[in-house]
């Protein structure tokens, strides 16, 4: 994104809708640090520049990535939907993404006000990537690996900053452990923040199989959560 500097007035109305802080007054004029600007598109959306100054320049390689995982209008020709993942859980009873037994895994590196650069997501996947894990290949963030089988990132994205990035995996309950203790130590060698979700399809008796893991790791739990009630159609037909 960028600001038309022969237009703009330096009002300042830009300014608090970056949700990186990427906008800042500089003799009185608007200007957006190119280097920390997600490319989210919030600015020029939402916040009614009254001389339109604020404008979408043509994106190349690899700066589409910005768009792609912070602009949540860009479609990402991976999945065919917008967003930085998949559906995830939320269309199981369609997709059979996630089958009995199996736990569902989002890492979500970043938040839309602190975003997050590819040098960091790659350091996540890397970590988790020695479980042995298939990282979802009609994830956008999946096609930007190198090498999928180790977690590497190609080297042309990884200064490139997004709001958020989200690693998607299926792992089975007993590995649960080994993926808290990998997170937990690369947690310390980045600089970014990242939350984990958790799915799983309940069992037969209505417990959730992931629970005692959970309880067990000493991780907090946030008590809120998506619910797929299986009502979408046609649905998947279990083998």
């Amino acid at each position: 994104m960028q600001i038309d500097q022969e237009l703009c007035t330096g009002c300042g109305q830009c300014v608090p809708y970056c949700p990186v802080n990427a906008i800042r007054l500089e003799d009185d004029i608007s200007e957006i640090d190119f280097d920390e600007c997600a490319e989210c598109g919030n600015c020029l959306r939402m916040a009614d520049c009254p001389v339109d100054a604020i404008y979408q320049q043509e994106l190349t390689w690899p700066r589409t990535v910005r768009s792609i995982l912070s602009d949540p209008l860009t479609i990402a020709e991976e999945s065919g939907i917008s967003g930085r993942g998949t559906e995830e859980m939320k269309t199981n009873e369609c997709t059979g993404r996630f089958k009995l037994g199996a736990v569902g895994i989002g890492i979500e590196v970043g938040r839309c006000v602190t975003g997050a650069r590819f040098y960091d997501v790659e350091k996540v996947a890397m970590a988790v990537a020695k479980l042995g894990v298939t990282f979802e290949k009609v994830n956008p963030t999946t096609s930007l690996m190198s090498d999928p089988a180790t977690g590497k990132f190609k080297d042309d994205v990884l200064n490139e900053k997004v709001l958020s990035a989200i690693l998607e995996f299926a792992i089975k309950p007993e590995q649960m452990p080994d993926l808290f203790d990998a997170l937990k130590k690369v947690s310390g060698e980045i600089d970014a923040v990242f939350s984990l979700d958790v799915a799983t399809r309940i069992a037969p008796d209505g417990s959730v199989p992931t629970d005692p893991y959970i309880q067990a790791s000493g991780l907090w739990l946030a008590p809120n959560g998506k619910t797929n009630v299986g009502l979408g159609k046609p649905r998947y037909q279990e083998v």
